[in-house]
Protein backbone atom coordinates (compact mmCIF):
# COMPACT_ATOMS: atom_id res chain seq x y z
CA UNK A 1 0.00 0.00 0.00
CA UNK A 2 1.06 3.55 -0.68
CA UNK A 3 1.61 5.73 2.36
CA UNK A 4 -0.26 8.75 1.04
CA UNK A 5 -3.79 9.75 0.16
CA UNK A 6 -4.17 11.36 -3.23
CA UNK A 7 -5.88 14.70 -3.61
CA UNK A 8 -9.61 14.48 -4.15
CA UNK A 9 -11.21 16.77 -6.74
CA UNK A 10 -13.87 19.28 -5.73
CA UNK A 11 -16.80 17.36 -4.28
CA UNK A 12 -20.39 18.14 -5.07
CA UNK A 13 -22.32 20.13 -2.49
CA UNK A 14 -26.12 20.31 -2.57
CA UNK A 15 -27.62 23.28 -4.40
CA UNK A 16 -26.82 26.65 -2.90
CA UNK A 17 -30.50 27.55 -3.15
CA UNK A 18 -31.08 25.16 -0.24
CA UNK A 19 -29.51 25.57 3.17
CA UNK A 20 -30.48 22.14 4.42
CA UNK A 21 -30.61 18.58 3.08
CA UNK A 22 -31.93 15.45 4.76
CA UNK A 23 -32.38 11.70 4.42
CA UNK A 24 -33.65 8.73 6.37
CA UNK A 25 -31.01 6.18 7.36
CA UNK A 26 -31.85 2.74 8.76
CA UNK A 27 -28.66 1.11 10.05
CA UNK A 28 -29.03 -2.09 12.08
CA UNK A 29 -32.79 -1.73 12.36
CA UNK A 30 -32.67 1.81 13.79
CA UNK A 31 -34.26 4.74 11.97
CA UNK A 32 -32.51 8.11 11.95
CA UNK A 33 -33.33 11.43 10.36
CA UNK A 34 -30.02 12.79 9.08
CA UNK A 35 -29.97 16.53 8.41
CA UNK A 36 -27.13 18.53 6.91
CA UNK A 37 -26.95 22.28 7.48
CA UNK A 38 -24.93 23.36 4.50
CA UNK A 39 -23.93 26.84 5.67
CA UNK A 40 -22.48 25.58 8.97
CA UNK A 41 -21.42 22.16 7.60
CA UNK A 42 -23.13 20.54 10.59
CA UNK A 43 -24.64 17.08 10.39
CA UNK A 44 -27.42 16.10 12.80
CA UNK A 45 -28.49 12.51 13.42
CA UNK A 46 -31.81 12.25 15.23
CA UNK A 47 -33.22 9.00 16.55
CA UNK A 48 -36.03 8.10 18.90
CA UNK A 49 -34.38 9.60 21.99
CA UNK A 50 -31.17 11.17 20.75
CA UNK A 51 -29.88 14.03 18.66
CA UNK A 52 -26.21 13.78 17.83
CA UNK A 53 -24.07 16.35 16.07
CA UNK A 54 -21.09 16.03 13.75
CA UNK A 55 -19.05 18.55 11.81
CA UNK A 56 -18.41 17.87 8.13
CA UNK A 57 -15.24 19.62 6.99
CA UNK A 58 -14.65 20.01 3.26
CA UNK A 59 -11.41 21.77 2.29
CA UNK A 60 -11.64 20.73 -1.40
CA UNK A 61 -8.94 18.09 -0.91
CA UNK A 62 -10.28 16.04 1.99
CA UNK A 63 -13.77 15.44 3.30
CA UNK A 64 -13.78 14.89 7.06
CA UNK A 65 -16.40 13.80 9.59
CA UNK A 66 -15.56 15.06 13.09
CA UNK A 67 -17.03 13.91 16.40
CA UNK A 68 -16.10 16.40 19.13
CA UNK A 69 -17.18 14.55 22.28
CA UNK A 70 -14.95 12.26 24.32
CA UNK A 71 -17.52 9.50 24.69
CA UNK A 72 -18.06 7.37 21.60
CA UNK A 73 -21.29 7.73 19.62
CA UNK A 74 -23.54 4.66 19.21
CA UNK A 75 -22.43 2.60 16.23
CA UNK A 76 -25.79 2.78 14.36
CA UNK A 77 -25.81 6.58 14.69
CA UNK A 78 -22.25 6.72 13.39
CA UNK A 79 -23.23 4.60 10.38
CA UNK A 80 -26.10 6.99 9.71
CA UNK A 81 -23.71 9.95 9.90
CA UNK A 82 -21.29 8.33 7.44
CA UNK A 83 -24.14 7.55 5.06
CA UNK A 84 -25.28 11.15 5.30
CA UNK A 85 -21.83 12.56 4.65
CA UNK A 86 -21.47 10.44 1.52
CA UNK A 87 -25.04 11.16 0.39
CA UNK A 88 -24.67 14.92 0.73
CA UNK A 89 -21.24 14.83 -0.97
CA UNK A 90 -21.90 12.27 -3.75
CA UNK A 91 -18.60 13.02 -5.49
CA UNK A 92 -16.59 11.84 -2.48
CA UNK A 93 -14.91 8.46 -2.65
CA UNK A 94 -13.42 8.61 0.86
CA UNK A 95 -14.22 10.24 4.18
CA UNK A 96 -11.68 10.97 6.93
CA UNK A 97 -13.07 10.04 10.35
CA UNK A 98 -12.11 11.75 13.60
CA UNK A 99 -13.50 9.50 16.32
CA UNK A 100 -12.54 8.17 19.77
CA UNK A 101 -9.89 5.49 19.42
CA UNK A 102 -12.06 2.99 21.30
CA UNK A 103 -14.15 2.66 18.13
CA UNK A 104 -11.26 2.03 15.75
CA UNK A 105 -10.87 -1.76 16.18
CA UNK A 106 -14.59 -2.42 15.62
CA UNK A 107 -14.77 -0.15 12.59
CA UNK A 108 -11.69 -1.70 10.97
CA UNK A 109 -12.69 -5.29 11.76
CA UNK A 110 -16.05 -4.82 10.04
CA UNK A 111 -14.82 -2.97 6.93
CA UNK A 112 -16.53 0.25 7.98
CA UNK A 113 -13.19 2.06 8.07
CA UNK A 114 -9.54 1.51 7.13
CA UNK A 115 -6.40 2.91 8.76
CA UNK A 116 -3.68 4.34 6.56
CA UNK A 117 0.05 4.03 7.32
CA UNK A 118 -0.11 7.17 9.48
CA UNK A 119 -2.88 5.76 11.65
CA UNK A 120 -5.59 7.98 10.18
CA UNK A 121 -9.02 6.50 9.86
CA UNK A 122 -10.89 6.53 6.52
CA UNK A 123 -14.31 5.33 5.36
CA UNK A 124 -14.47 4.42 1.67
CA UNK A 125 -17.68 4.66 -0.30
CA UNK A 126 -16.72 1.50 -2.18
CA UNK A 127 -16.59 -0.46 1.08
CA UNK A 128 -19.37 1.34 2.92
CA UNK A 129 -22.03 0.62 0.31
CA UNK A 130 -21.29 -3.09 0.70
CA UNK A 131 -22.41 -3.10 4.34
CA UNK A 132 -25.76 -4.95 4.33
CA UNK A 133 -26.93 -3.68 7.73
CA UNK A 134 -27.74 -0.24 6.31
CA UNK A 135 -30.13 -1.34 3.58
CA UNK A 136 -31.22 -4.93 4.20
CA UNK A 137 -33.94 -5.31 6.80
CA UNK A 138 -32.78 -8.77 7.96
CA UNK A 139 -29.19 -9.24 6.79
CA UNK A 140 -27.53 -12.60 7.25
CA UNK A 141 -24.77 -12.72 9.83
CA UNK A 142 -22.69 -14.81 7.42
CA UNK A 143 -23.15 -16.26 3.93
CA UNK A 144 -25.35 -19.33 3.65
CA UNK A 145 -23.12 -22.43 3.85
CA UNK A 146 -22.28 -24.17 0.60
CA UNK A 147 -23.54 -27.61 -0.34
CA UNK A 148 -23.55 -28.62 -4.01
CA UNK A 149 -26.75 -30.35 -5.09
CA UNK A 150 -28.00 -31.83 -8.36
CA UNK A 151 -31.45 -30.59 -9.34
CA UNK A 152 -33.21 -30.93 -12.69
CA UNK A 153 -29.94 -32.02 -14.26
CA UNK A 154 -28.07 -28.93 -12.98
CA UNK A 155 -25.39 -28.87 -10.28
CA UNK A 156 -25.49 -25.75 -8.13
CA UNK A 157 -25.21 -24.66 -4.48
CA UNK A 158 -28.15 -25.24 -2.20
CA UNK A 159 -29.97 -21.92 -1.89
CA UNK A 160 -31.12 -20.30 1.36
CA UNK A 161 -34.83 -20.25 2.25
CA UNK A 162 -36.81 -17.51 0.58
CA UNK A 163 -37.13 -14.41 2.81
CA UNK A 164 -40.47 -12.80 3.62
CA UNK A 165 -41.69 -9.26 4.00
CA UNK A 166 -39.58 -6.22 3.20
CA UNK A 167 -35.98 -7.12 2.31
CA UNK A 168 -34.45 -3.78 1.23
CA UNK A 169 -35.04 -0.09 1.96
CA UNK A 170 -33.23 2.96 0.61
CA UNK A 171 -33.92 6.69 0.90
CA UNK A 172 -33.98 8.31 -2.55
CA UNK A 173 -32.94 11.93 -2.20
CA UNK A 174 -34.30 13.21 -5.53
CA UNK A 175 -37.73 11.68 -4.79
CA UNK A 176 -37.64 12.51 -1.08
CA UNK A 177 -39.10 9.06 -0.60
CA UNK A 178 -38.19 5.54 0.47
CA UNK A 179 -37.81 2.84 -2.16
CA UNK A 180 -38.30 -0.68 -0.86
CA UNK A 181 -38.56 -4.25 -2.11
CA UNK A 182 -40.79 -6.78 -0.40
CA UNK A 183 -41.38 -10.42 -1.22
CA UNK A 184 -44.54 -10.95 -3.25
CA UNK A 185 -47.60 -12.03 -1.23
CA UNK A 186 -49.89 -14.12 -3.45
CA UNK A 187 -53.19 -13.07 -1.89
CA UNK A 188 -52.21 -9.42 -1.49
CA UNK A 189 -50.61 -8.99 -4.92
CA UNK A 190 -52.44 -11.36 -7.29
CA UNK A 191 -55.01 -8.89 -8.64
CA UNK A 192 -52.35 -6.20 -9.00
CA UNK A 193 -50.04 -8.61 -10.84
CA UNK A 194 -52.91 -9.63 -13.14
CA UNK A 195 -53.70 -5.99 -13.97
CA UNK A 196 -50.06 -5.21 -14.64
CA UNK A 197 -49.54 -8.23 -16.90
CA UNK A 198 -52.57 -7.26 -19.00
CA UNK A 199 -51.36 -3.71 -19.49
CA UNK A 200 -50.57 -3.40 -23.25
CA UNK A 201 -47.16 -1.83 -22.62
CA UNK A 202 -46.13 -4.62 -20.24
CA UNK A 203 -47.69 -7.32 -22.41
CA UNK A 204 -45.64 -6.19 -25.41
CA UNK A 205 -42.42 -7.31 -23.68
CA UNK A 206 -43.60 -9.99 -21.21
CA UNK A 207 -46.22 -11.67 -23.41
CA UNK A 208 -47.95 -13.14 -20.35
CA UNK A 209 -51.48 -11.80 -20.63
CA UNK A 210 -54.10 -13.95 -18.92
CA UNK A 211 -56.94 -14.21 -16.45
CA UNK A 212 -56.69 -14.26 -12.68
CA UNK A 213 -56.52 -18.04 -12.44
CA UNK A 214 -53.71 -18.25 -14.98
CA UNK A 215 -51.69 -15.72 -13.06
CA UNK A 216 -52.43 -17.42 -9.75
CA UNK A 217 -51.01 -20.66 -11.13
CA UNK A 218 -48.06 -18.80 -12.59
CA UNK A 219 -47.19 -17.16 -9.26
CA UNK A 220 -47.78 -20.36 -7.29
CA UNK A 221 -45.24 -22.04 -9.56
CA UNK A 222 -42.81 -19.16 -9.06
CA UNK A 223 -43.17 -19.32 -5.28
CA UNK A 224 -42.44 -23.06 -5.34
CA UNK A 225 -39.15 -22.48 -7.17
CA UNK A 226 -36.31 -22.17 -4.59
CA UNK A 227 -34.09 -20.37 -7.09
CA UNK A 228 -36.49 -17.45 -7.60
CA UNK A 229 -37.42 -14.60 -5.25
CA UNK A 230 -40.34 -12.51 -6.61
CA UNK A 231 -40.38 -8.95 -5.27
CA UNK A 232 -42.76 -6.01 -5.32
CA UNK A 233 -41.10 -2.60 -5.65
CA UNK A 234 -42.67 0.19 -3.60
CA UNK A 235 -42.23 3.95 -3.23
CA UNK A 236 -43.23 5.03 0.29
CA UNK A 237 -45.11 1.75 0.56
CA UNK A 238 -47.06 2.13 -2.70
CA UNK A 239 -46.46 -0.78 -5.12
CA UNK A 240 -45.24 0.21 -8.58
CA UNK A 241 -43.54 -2.81 -10.13
CA UNK A 242 -42.66 -6.49 -10.12
CA UNK A 243 -39.06 -7.73 -9.90
CA UNK A 244 -38.35 -11.42 -10.44
CA UNK A 245 -34.88 -12.20 -9.11
CA UNK A 246 -33.21 -15.55 -9.64
CA UNK A 247 -29.99 -17.53 -9.29
CA UNK A 248 -28.58 -17.61 -12.80
CA UNK A 249 -27.06 -21.08 -12.62
CA UNK A 250 -30.50 -22.70 -12.30
CA UNK A 251 -32.08 -20.41 -14.91
CA UNK A 252 -32.25 -20.88 -18.67
CA UNK A 253 -29.77 -18.02 -19.10
CA UNK A 254 -27.03 -20.15 -17.55
CA UNK A 255 -26.65 -22.07 -20.82
CA UNK A 256 -25.71 -18.90 -22.74
CA UNK A 257 -22.58 -17.77 -20.84
CA UNK A 258 -19.97 -19.06 -18.39
CA UNK A 259 -22.27 -18.86 -15.38
CA UNK A 260 -20.91 -18.70 -11.82
CA UNK A 261 -22.35 -20.38 -8.73
CA UNK A 262 -23.55 -17.10 -7.21
CA UNK A 263 -24.47 -15.05 -10.27
CA UNK A 264 -27.89 -13.44 -9.95
CA UNK A 265 -30.35 -12.22 -12.56
CA UNK A 266 -33.61 -10.29 -12.62
CA UNK A 267 -36.64 -9.36 -14.71
CA UNK A 268 -38.75 -6.25 -14.22
CA UNK A 269 -42.09 -4.76 -15.15
CA UNK A 270 -43.27 -1.31 -14.13
CA UNK A 271 -47.02 -1.58 -13.73
CA UNK A 272 -47.99 1.92 -12.64
CA UNK A 273 -47.69 4.69 -15.21
CA UNK A 274 -47.26 7.29 -12.46
CA UNK A 275 -43.92 5.69 -11.58
CA UNK A 276 -42.43 5.70 -15.06
CA UNK A 277 -39.74 8.16 -16.12
CA UNK A 278 -36.12 8.96 -15.34
CA UNK A 279 -36.44 9.90 -11.65
CA UNK A 280 -37.91 6.48 -10.88
CA UNK A 281 -35.62 4.46 -13.15
CA UNK A 282 -32.69 6.20 -11.46
CA UNK A 283 -34.05 4.94 -8.13
CA UNK A 284 -35.12 1.35 -8.78
CA UNK A 285 -32.57 0.15 -11.35
CA UNK A 286 -29.44 0.75 -9.22
CA UNK A 287 -31.33 -0.36 -6.12
CA UNK A 288 -32.27 -3.81 -7.42
CA UNK A 289 -28.60 -4.30 -8.34
CA UNK A 290 -27.54 -3.09 -4.90
CA UNK A 291 -29.96 -5.45 -3.17
CA UNK A 292 -28.72 -8.50 -5.07
CA UNK A 293 -25.06 -7.72 -4.37
CA UNK A 294 -25.80 -7.19 -0.65
CA UNK A 295 -27.92 -10.33 -0.35
CA UNK A 296 -24.86 -12.56 -0.79
CA UNK A 297 -21.32 -11.18 -0.69
CA UNK A 298 -20.21 -14.02 -3.00
CA UNK A 299 -22.29 -12.66 -5.89
CA UNK A 300 -19.78 -11.19 -8.35
CA UNK A 301 -22.02 -10.72 -11.41
CA UNK A 302 -25.57 -9.76 -12.21
CA UNK A 303 -27.17 -10.62 -15.54
CA UNK A 304 -30.28 -9.53 -17.38
CA UNK A 305 -31.67 -10.48 -20.79
CA UNK A 306 -34.10 -7.86 -22.15
CA UNK A 307 -35.39 -8.09 -25.68
CA UNK A 308 -32.82 -6.76 -28.09
CA UNK A 309 -35.32 -4.24 -29.47
CA UNK A 310 -36.06 -2.73 -26.03
CA UNK A 311 -33.91 0.33 -26.72
CA UNK A 312 -35.06 2.32 -23.69
CA UNK A 313 -34.22 -0.49 -21.27
CA UNK A 314 -30.84 -1.11 -22.90
CA UNK A 315 -30.00 2.58 -22.61
CA UNK A 316 -30.99 2.70 -18.95
CA UNK A 317 -28.97 -0.41 -18.19
CA UNK A 318 -25.88 1.13 -19.78
CA UNK A 319 -26.27 4.31 -17.75
CA UNK A 320 -26.51 2.24 -14.59
CA UNK A 321 -23.31 0.28 -15.17
CA UNK A 322 -24.44 -2.75 -17.20
CA UNK A 323 -22.35 -3.85 -20.15
CA UNK A 324 -24.08 -5.10 -23.29
CA UNK A 325 -22.20 -8.38 -23.67
CA UNK A 326 -23.86 -10.01 -26.67
CA UNK A 327 -27.13 -10.57 -28.52
CA UNK A 328 -28.37 -14.15 -28.49
CA UNK A 329 -31.47 -16.19 -29.30
CA UNK A 330 -33.81 -17.63 -26.72
CA UNK A 331 -36.50 -19.93 -28.14
CA UNK A 332 -39.08 -17.14 -27.70
CA UNK A 333 -37.08 -13.96 -28.31
CA UNK A 334 -33.81 -12.42 -29.42
CA UNK A 335 -32.22 -11.00 -26.29
CA UNK A 336 -29.29 -8.88 -25.19
CA UNK A 337 -27.12 -10.23 -22.39
CA UNK A 338 -26.49 -7.39 -19.96
CA UNK A 339 -23.93 -7.83 -17.18
CA UNK A 340 -22.95 -5.85 -14.09
CA UNK A 341 -19.76 -6.74 -12.19
CA UNK A 342 -19.63 -6.33 -8.43
CA UNK A 343 -16.28 -4.56 -8.60
CA UNK A 344 -17.57 -2.15 -11.22
CA UNK A 345 -20.80 -1.42 -9.33
CA UNK A 346 -19.08 -0.45 -6.08
CA UNK A 347 -15.91 1.04 -7.52
CA UNK A 348 -17.86 3.28 -9.90
CA UNK A 349 -20.59 4.01 -7.32
CA UNK A 350 -23.29 2.78 -9.67
CA UNK A 351 -25.91 3.11 -6.91
CA UNK A 352 -26.38 6.50 -8.58
CA UNK A 353 -26.56 6.38 -12.38
CA UNK A 354 -24.61 8.31 -14.95
CA UNK A 355 -25.95 11.65 -16.22
CA UNK A 356 -28.49 12.70 -17.34
CA UNK A 357 -30.34 10.60 -14.75
CA UNK A 358 -31.42 12.34 -11.54
CA UNK A 359 -29.12 11.67 -8.63
CA UNK A 360 -26.07 11.28 -10.87
CA UNK A 361 -22.75 12.22 -9.30
CA UNK A 362 -19.27 13.05 -10.61
CA UNK A 363 -16.84 10.16 -10.90
CA UNK A 364 -13.59 11.78 -9.76
CA UNK A 365 -10.20 10.64 -10.95
CA UNK A 366 -7.64 10.05 -9.49
CA UNK A 367 -9.29 8.08 -6.72
CA UNK A 368 -8.34 7.90 -3.10
CA UNK A 369 -5.82 5.14 -2.52
CA UNK A 370 -3.94 4.15 0.59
Amino acid sequence: MSSSVQTQPQVHIPSESHTEASLLSRPEGCTYQVTYEITTQTLYVEGHQERLEWLVVDDNSTLMLQWSQRSAPPLPALLAAIEGAFAFHPGAVALRLQLPTVLHPTLCANGIAVKDSHGKLWAYAELFWQLPTLWLTSPSISPYPQQPILENGKRHPRRPPRPSGTVYQRHIAWLNATLSFRVLDLELDLERFNRWMNDPVVAHFWEEQGDLQQHRERLESTLQNPSVVPLIGCIDGEPFGYFETYWAKEDRIGAYYDVGDFDRGWHVLIGEAAFCGRPYVAAWLPSISHYLFLDDCRTQRLVIEPRVDNAKMLRNLAQCGYAHVKAFDFPHKRAMLGMQLREHFFNERSWVPLPPHPGSAPRPDPRFTL
